[in-house]
């Protein structure tokens, strides 16, 4: 199976989608016409004004990243102290935190959707704690009425890293719209990219007024400074790819759950091997295939089946191991950390990606099935 493969290109997680190639070539010509490559150019204007249309959001303002966006959302909300987050998630969201001087303190998760867990929440705070992160994990949407209701009552800000959650829907409304702001990523291995980039939405007019100058650096006009900030700002030509991603979305989200299905299928019935699923009723983008390996029914370790998996041009990918509060500066600085997630240590050893999106094939799909059904003791092909 190796040698066969071999000849082919290897499937990787996170091939980026391509959007519609005419219509950015078409919006590259206008930016060289127009000679004006950032700053807010009339292609950020036009992606910023999508971007609340279709999320149904006052504003939702682009920026060069998405870690840059939670640290302009996490100052911009004023946030001090501590803020309560899970580690299962990728360092970037605890980094932003650290970044501002703010001590991330890492909750435990719910096993079943990975997502942070309410109830380990109230034990967490103290008198240092300002706000609650959560994280839509895999797209699949935190419990935002349990975290709102614990931050009213305690007096907490609420704000979500979507960087997994855009184009996906929580009790009928689109993910940007909970907690004070949330932000998103439009990296290149997201289902939806401008190459690098990303937003943070929000319906808090004067919050946006002052992420606004944030991301440029602090600026109000020409030549008057007005506030602290940093350079966040979106160029033109990720905009643009902003801009013809639009144009395919719906296509690829349609591949995206056609390649998901074909997964279901393709892995049910082999042991221990637990397929992560969406909520059929809500909207979703579909843009992970996570696994969970059990050990005891596979026979075989997550590590060793992703060992195989590489040795057979599978580029799958372990998230988000070891988590962050294993990953430094974190283990180093607060160590207390460590031995309090069992949950979280559990998921970080048992958790697969897949390879999926608009440059997978049904007949990819299959191969990757077939692979780990070979290597899994007492399945049939």
């Amino acid at each position: 199976m190796e040698t066969e493969r071999s000849q082919k290109e290897m499937l990787h997680v996170g091939r980026p989608n391509l959007g519609d190639v005419d219509v950015f070539k078409q919006l590259v010509d206008q930016i060289f016409e127009n000679r004006w490559f950032t700053n807010s150019g009339e292609l950020v204007r036009e992606f910023e004004t999508r971007l609340c249309e279709y999320l149904g959001v006052r504003n939702c303002i682009p920026v060069c990243n998405g870690t840059v966006g939670l640290q302009i959302a996490a100052h911009a909300l004023g946030l001090t102290g501590e803020v309560i987050l899970p580690a299962f998630t990728f360092v970037a969201t605890a980094h932003a935190l650290q970044w501002e001087g703010i001590k991330p303190v890492f909750c435990d998760i719910n096993v079943d959707n990975h997502d942070i867990d309410p109830s380990k929440i109230d034990s967490l705070i103290t008198d240092r704690t300002s706000a609650i992160m959560g994280v839509h994990i895999w797209g699949r949407p935190c419990n935002t009425d349990a975290i709102q209701e614990i931050a009213d009552r305690r007096d907490l800000i609420v704000m979500y890293d979507a960087a997994h959650a855009f184009g996906c829907k929580q009790q009928g409304q689109m993910i940007g719209n909970f907690g004070r702001c949330e932000v998103f990523s439009f990296h290149a291995t997201k289902f939806f990219n401008t190459f690098e980039g990303g937003a943070i939405a929000t319906n808090d007019d004067e919050l946006a007024a002052k992420i606004r100058l944030m991301k440029n650096f602090g600026f109000a006009r020409m030549d008057e400074v007005i506030h602290l900030g940093t350079n966040g700002k979106m160029p033109e030509i990720c905009a643009a790819m902003g801009l013809a991603c639009f144009e395919k979305l719906d296509e690829v989200v349609s591949t995206n759950r056609r390649n998901f299905e074909e997964y279901r299928q393709g892995l049910d019935g082999i042991p221990g091997i637990r397929l992560i699923s969406f909520d059929e009723i809500e909207m979703a983008n579909w843009q992970y295939v996570v696994i969970e390996v059990d050990q005891g029914r596979t026979g075989v370790s997550r590590y060793d089946l992703m060992q195989h998996l590489h040795k057979n041009s599978v580029r799958a990918r372990r998230y988000f191991y070891p988590g962050c509060h294993r990953m430094e500066p974190y283990c180093s600085l607060y160590p207390d950390q460590t031995s309090v997630l069992p949950r979280t240590d559990e998921l970080c050893d048992r958790v697969l990606e897949l390879p999926t999106g608009s440059a997978i094939s049904i007949a990819d799909v299959n191969y990757v099935c077939e692979v780990i059904r070979q290597h899994v003791p007492g399945t049939s092909s």
